[in-house]
């Protein structure tokens, strides 16, 4: 006697929900395994290898009944170690599916035997997973089918198996006619569905409720008011009516794989007329099926296969059908997709603001939220596998490619996203929403429901396991409270879901003691608990089941060539965000059964969300370089010297009209005309300006970039703005170094004045970022501007403003200065180098204008832009030329230094003076060079007069940065003053001296001057603790002259230096290009420059060398000076004309006298006669006025 099945003992709902997800991981590692045995990179080398192929075809030939001691296998033997390590992994995946296959097979048959009723309307849970159980199935089957080499795989494990183990894996039998029997898997399983077909059938006629109210086109949609807030405006506060509330949300995919996989199986009841018609409608829905993930089905094609093997009368009627159905799918499916994507591009919208507006009515209409994120992702999906697996040409049908390419998909993907993070950002009103509904509406009901199931007539009494379950459901629900929520309690309601689930199982059984088909109210009541309790625990999982995207993850070509085509697209620029946004879904493809893909699965999500926001952030530095170029051109027409045409016009505006219709050209256009609107009529698309494009493009861009702090993706964490900022700064540096046009071969380079005018507007571009993004452009500044102040950047290593500036005016302007002689002057009355033109070399100076580049306007720039450390960089390698001339001075005075040590002592002896001279005054032959000999007092000026001028344009740069540091830090630079004016006094006289050189570098980096520039001191210190290269090198050669520099004594040189000027500087009048310029205030040779030469260079010498007594050897200086200077006063008539430059030169002596801090104008009377200076100027500026 056969007993009754307790249902309760069958655990239908457990095994339901475990092998659904078991077959889920199945399917995850079936998948890989196949992706593995296509590509030759990432199988096992052995199967790749020539010469087992001959095994190969062996074991693919006698599979499964292999001989495992045949000869031809022997080659194996030697290799089974690696073949069972590099095989196992396929191998068991294999026993798995097998294994999982028996638990399924087992399952339906328990299912049959119980006689479970099956509508998805009513048990829900039990019937999806019913149907999904069925699915993942077939779909495992299938896929096993169409993995290569299966059979070798296998078998060749089993030989290595036996090999190693003396014994076959007692598996291989049945897994081996597994294989055998599901390599066609639809005749196998379609044997097997038979018995199952009572079950199967109800469940699918129950989807005729659903499924055709799902899948209607776009012109339905919007005529019924899906997903329309708006439709009823008065029941916008209501919840939505509808009592399957779960499948509002299921899958259309789903649903179509249910029909399709179960009717194949079940073919017999094709002629029923609900299930004909929900067949009809899935295979003209599409012609792709999805088996996992981008592994899918040319469904149509795949049937016909099927049914042409099958005998039968009917089949050849259904193959014509399937042929039919095919032609219409290819015919009418993509355009009705494609409309029906555009009705969801603005339904979705639509829903957004609303929620947006409105986050309250998140609670009453939220359900609305998981229909359109459904419906948008069978749309997505089914766009991917249609676009990637076109059809075979075989049908002669030719599909539209705009059905497919969707250039709009961004916005549709992006309100997806919108929808999500509002249900994200507002999770606790939802919350309070449905914890006061299930407490205050839903368990009130369920009481009332459970009281009409006790009061049934028809019903004896309530089974035990039922009522405890219906007691606990209500118990559950009814004990609720918004204080929860306020305590911020965490919710767990999945005890109440299995609990459904199970009392589904327990009352769809044939006999049960309560029937769930006869309390329909009852069933459909608890559904909508179940929904209710999800939107309070399960908020997450229940986004990720109806709006995942991680299938992106899989069509990645796909995920490119539309991220492109977005970026290629301005009206989709503000979406470009959602696609490191969908990065984030990719983990939502594994499963725990395969863990081994993890780490590459996110991985290439980290690298695609890397790539699309570099991407986005070089659009965006695109578009903001293109607008600041737009700027900088209408800023450069804004600088005076473009003012010349507009004067030169307004000057002419007196003459006749005669002349100026002769000689009037083309009007030029005036700045500010291009943003003249004279009314908004005109601001129509053809009259839309290139900045209009720009500015509409990063108002996109940036929309897009400030749209979320954080992207999540894996377990990294992706920051927009970041991004960024950092190819902002990037962009920004090179973008300032560029705008220089510095060029190395041909020494050009822009103006500091009018380069500081193009960063100026740049900055201004980029201050206005801050109304698009919320990013602080200061930050930026503060991390590029200081930078381009150093010699190199940090960001590659590569020469800056600084380093470019330096280099070029002191390797061009200021070299120039000193070779060519009388072309460029120093002008203290111009405070700038200032180029002159004469009939000689009018010509060679077309190429530079000096004061262009060296006056105090340019420099004041220079100052502005790189700040007191460039200007200190400038300075330090300005020293290094100084204190190099310098070396080359000693060099001299050694060679020279006996005749100097004689003229020291006898200045007041002319005779002996001439003698003396004319021996310091002998041209000297240089190696290399015959013809032009010159003398070492020759050489003395030229390099004096090299340092003056250097120390000249040290004190302009200086001048132009105290200008701009007193405009820029007015407070701070007071009491920079004060703290030089006033160092505080120390009764250590070596402390007070290292306070004052602090003080002094402190001042001097700041732009004031100093008695001695404490950069000279240490150039000069610096040089004779680590003598120069050339020096070294000379060194080597053991001369007698550089032995003599490492011995003498310093302080001798230093006063012997002093006296080989002074003696020298009679010699300047007798050249003509010393002659004094009065407009200049300065010679055409430069030599006014040997004033701050002999002071900077005596102070420094003096205080590096000597005891501090500056003061006096100056005076001692000034006595041979003016003693030399007195007797050119005394030459004959004969030599007036070779020293006609005399009153230049005794100009010379007074400048020295001004520019010194040591020296007075009491001292200079007491050695050189007042009456002759006098006389001096009066005759130079004569001579300049009738010269002028």
């Amino acid at each position: 006697m056969s007993r009754a099945m307790v249902p309760s003992q069958q655990k239908l709902a457990e095994k339901l929900t475990i092998l659904n997800d078991r077959g889920r991981g199945m399917l995850t590692r079936i998948y890989n395994i196949k992706k593995m045995l296509t590509k030759t990179d990432s199988k096992p080398a052995f199967l790749s290898d020539k010469s087992l192929d001959s095994v190969f075809k062996y074991l693919h030939k006698k599979f499964p009944n292999i001989d495992n001691h045949a000869g031809a296998l022997q080659v194996i033997n030697n290799i089974k170690q690696d073949v069972v390590k590099s095989l196992s992994l396929y191998y068991f995946t294999f026993v798995d599916i097998m294994d999982f296959k028996d638990h399924v097979v087992d399952l339906l048959t328990t299912i049959d035997a119980c006689q479970v009723h099956m509508d998805v309307t009513l048990n829900y849970d039990l019937t999806v997973n019913y149907l999904n159980l069925i699915s993942t199935y077939v779909s495992l089957m299938i896929l096993m089918s169409r993995v290569e080499d299966r059979r070798v795989v296998l078998s060749l494990y089993n030989v290595a198996y036996e090999y190693l183990n003396a014994s076959s894996d007692p598996s291989f039998p049945r897994l081996g006619q597994m294989v055998i029997d599901y390599d066609v898997p639809l005749k196998k399983l379609s044997e097997e569905f038979v018995p199952h077909s009572r079950v199967v059938v109800p469940a699918l006629m129950s989807l005729h409720k659903i499924y055709p109210k799902r899948n209607l086109p776009a012109d339905q949609m919007r005529a019924t008011g899906m997903l329309s807030l708006l439709a009823e405006p008065l029941k916008i506060m209501n919840v939505p009516n509808t009592d399957m509330v779960q499948c509002e949300y299921l899958s259309l995919d789903a649903m179509e794989k249910w029909i399709i996989f179960s009717l194949i199986l079940c073919h017999q009841y094709l002629q029923e007329a609900q299930l004909w018609d929900l067949w009809k409608t899935a295979l003209q829905s599409g012609y792709i099926v999805q088996l996992c993930r981008d592994e899918v089905l040319h469904i149509h094609s795949y049937i016909n296969t099927f049914f042409e093997s099958l005998k039968g009368h009917n089949m050849s009627k259904r193959v014509t059908e399937v042929k039919d159905l095919q032609h219409q799918a290819l015919l009418s499916s993509p355009g009705i997709h494609r409309e029906r994507r555009k009705f969801l591009r603005s339904a979705l919208k639509e829903l957004a603001l609303i929620f947006t507006d409105q986050p309250g009515l998140l609670g009453p209409k939220g359900l609305y939220i998981f229909q359109a994120l459904a419906v948008a992702r069978d749309e997505i999906h089914w766009l991917l596998r249609h676009f990637d697996n076109p059809p075979s040409k075989k049908n002669a049908v030719k599909l539209s490619q705009e059905d497919f390419v969707d250039r709009q998909l961004p916005e549709l993907l992006f309100n997806m996203e919108e929808l999500k993070s509002l249900l994200r950002k507002y999770n606790q009103v939802v919350q309070r929403y449905f914890v006061q509904y299930l407490a205050g509406y839903d368990s009130v009901l369920l009481n009332s429901l459970i009281q009409e199931i006790t009061k049934d007539p028809n019903l004896a009494h309530c089974p035990e396991d039922e009522s405890v379950i219906l007691s606990s459901l209500y118990n559950t629900i009814a004990g609720l409270s918004i204080k929860q929520v306020e305590a911020n309690e965490v919710f767990d309601f999945r005890g109440v879901r299995l609990d459904w689930f199970r009392l589904q199982a327990y009352t769809s059984v044939s006999r049960a003691g309560l029937v769930l088909k006869d309390h329909q109210d009852l069933g459909k009541h608890l559904n909508m608990i179940v929904f209710h309790t999800k939107l309070v625990d399960y908020l997450d999982e229940l986004i990720n089941e109806t709006g995942d995207l991680s299938i992106y993850c899989f069509y990645s070509q796909i995920f490119e060539h539309q991220f492109k085509q977005c970026m290629e697209f301005p009206a989709q620029h503000r979406f470009s965000i959602v696609f490191p946004i969908i990065c984030g879904h990719f983990m939502n493809a594994t499963h725990e059964l395969c863990p081994e893909e993890r780490h590459s699965i996110g991985t290439t999500s980290v690298q695609y969300a890397h790539w699309f926001l570099k991407e986005m952030s070089d659009e965006v530095n695109q578009v903001i370089t293109a607008i600041c170029e737009e700027q900088c051109m209408l800023n450069y027409k804004l600088l005076p010297k473009h003012s010349a045409a507009s004067i030169l016009q307004s000057s002419n505006k007196h003459k006749k009209k005669q002349d100026k219709k002769k000689h009037a050209g083309p009007e030029e256009e005036k700045p500010g005309t291009e943003s003249i609107r004279k009314n908004r009529e005109n601001f129509t698309r053809f009259t839309v300006t290139k900045m209009d494009k720009l500015h509409m493009a990063l108002t996109e861009l940036c929309y897009a970039i400030n749209y979320c702090n954080v992207i999540q993706v894996w377990e990294h964490g992706f920051v927009p703005r970041e991004f960024f900022i950092q190819h902002l700064e990037t962009r920004f540096n090179k973008a300032l170094v560029g705008m220089m046009m510095y060029n190395p071969e041909t020494c050009e380079i822009a103006k500091p004045s009018e380069l500081l005018s193009s960063v100026k507007a740049i900055m201004s571009v980029l201050q206005g970022l801050e109304n698009y993004v919320q990013i602080d452009i200061a930050r930026v500044f503060n991390s590029v501007l200081p930078q381009q102040t150093q010699a190199t950047d940090s960001f590659n290593g590569e020469k800056t403003i600084t380093a470019n500036y330096t280099n070029w005016y002191l390797e061009v302007l200021l070299r120039r200065v000193t070779v060519n002689v009388g072309q460029i002057v120093y002008s203290p009355n111009h405070k700038a180098f200032v180029t002159v033109t004469t009939d000689n070399n009018s010509k060679e100076n077309l190429f530079l204008a000096a004061e262009e580049y060296a006056d105090l306007t340019e420099l004041r720039a220079l100052a502005e832009l790189i700040g007191p450390y460039g200007m200190r960089h400038l300075g330090e390698r300005l020293m290094g030329h100084v204190a190099s001339q310098v070396e080359e001075l000693k060099k001299l005075v050694i060679q020279n230094k006996e005749v100097l040590f004689n003229m020291r002592t006898s200045f007041d002896k002319p005779e002996a003076m001439r003698d003396l001279f004319r021996r310091l005054g002998r041209p000297t032959k240089q190696q290399g060079n015959t013809k032009n000999q010159v003398s070492d007092v020759d050489s003395v000026l030229m390099r004096m007069t090299i340092i003056g001028i250097l120390l000249s344009f040290r004190s302009l740069a200086q001048d132009a940065l105290l200008d701009v540091l007193e405009d820029r830090i007015p407070f701070l630079m007071a009491s920079v003053q004060d703290l030089q004016h006033f160092v505080p006094n120390m009764k250590d006289t070596k402390y007070s001296y290292m306070k004052q050189q602090v003080v002094n570098e402190m001042a001097s980096a700041a732009g004031l001057s100093c008695d001695i520039d404490p950069l000279l001191i240490s150039a000069l210190r610096s040089q004779k603790n680590e003598p120069s290269k050339e020096y070294k090198d000379s060194e080597r050669k053991s001369t007698s002259s550089d032995t003599e520099v490492a011995n003498e004594s310093d302080y001798e040189l230093a006063c012997l230096l002093m006296v080989f000027v002074a003696v020298s500087i009679p010699t300047l009048a007798k050249k003509e290009a010393s002659v004094f310029k009065a407009s200049l205030e300065g010679n055409l040779s430069n030599c006014h420059c040997l004033a701050k030469a002999v002071n900077q260079i005596a102070g420094a010498l003096f205080t590096i060398h000597g005891p501090g007594d500056v003061s006096d050897r100056l005076q001692e200086f000034l006595a041979l000076a003016s003693s030399s200077l007195l007797r050119l006063g005394q030459s004959q008539e004969h030599d007036k004309e070779t020293v006609k430059n005399r009153e230049s030169v005794y100009i010379l002596l007074d400048l020295i006298v001004q520019e010194s801090p040591y020296l007075t104008m009491d001292l200079l009377e007491s050695c050189f006669p007042y009456a002759l200076l006098r006389n001096a100027y009066h005759t130079v500026y004569k001579a300049s006025a009738m010269d002028s």
